[in-house]
């Protein structure tokens, strides 16, 4: 599908659907739409890390940023869930079964005149296989990192993660004991 004609889900601040539009228009006019956040864990040495990805530089808005292992908007004639696994594997080369937790608004201006204002729905899954395959047209790189390595990244490095990270991680660590985290 055309990336300039890809159609996305308006909602209300309910999270209820209104109709569809064109996903870059919503994103010049801060239109409030549905979208979804994928964390992808491993335990290594007895800890959390968690698959953070760069995204490509191309990207219409924060590109070069450090995120969640992927993200994006439900296609309109998928669930969100499904929706979430498909862009998983088209972004990251990774199969895995997703778990929804929860969902929270926010809206984020970026320097070249997009905004975000979505309902972002957080799933969190394992993956234990060290085999990435990422999309170069979606993804710059990836690295593992543990739940305190991003925890300071964020406070001390916060402009190289986009807007949404932080939100959404505070709602994907509450699946994981408190054990694995702080090691």
């Amino acid at each position: 599908m055309n990336k300039q004609a890809e159609q996305i889900i308006l909602v209300n601040p309910q999270d209820k659907k209104l109709g569809f539009i064109e996903k870059l228009t919503a994103h010049r006019f801060g239109m409030l739409h549905r979208a979804f956040s994928v964390f992808i864990f491993r335990i290594r040495n007895h800890r959390l890390e968690v698959l953070l990805q760069q995204r490509s530089k191309a990207k219409y808005h924060g590109g070069g940023l450090w995120t969640n292992t992927c993200c994006s908007h439900p296609h309109p004639k998928e669930k969100i869930k499904q929706s979430a696994e498909r862009r998983l594997f088209d972004e990251m080369g990774i199969h895995a079964k997703l778990k929804y937790l929860d969902k929270f608004h926010y809206i984020a201006k970026f320097n070249n005149g997009m905004t975000e204002n979505e309902i972002d729905h957080v799933f969190v899954g394992d993956y234990n296989n060290d085999k990435i395959n990422i999309n170069p047209n979606e993804v710059e790189s990836y690295k593992w990192v543990t739940i305190p390595q991003l925890e300071r990244g964020l406070s001390t490095r916060q402009k190289m993660y986009t807007p949404w990270l932080q939100q959404a991680l505070t709602i994907a660590i509450q699946e994981y004991p408190a054990k694995l985290i702080r090691r």
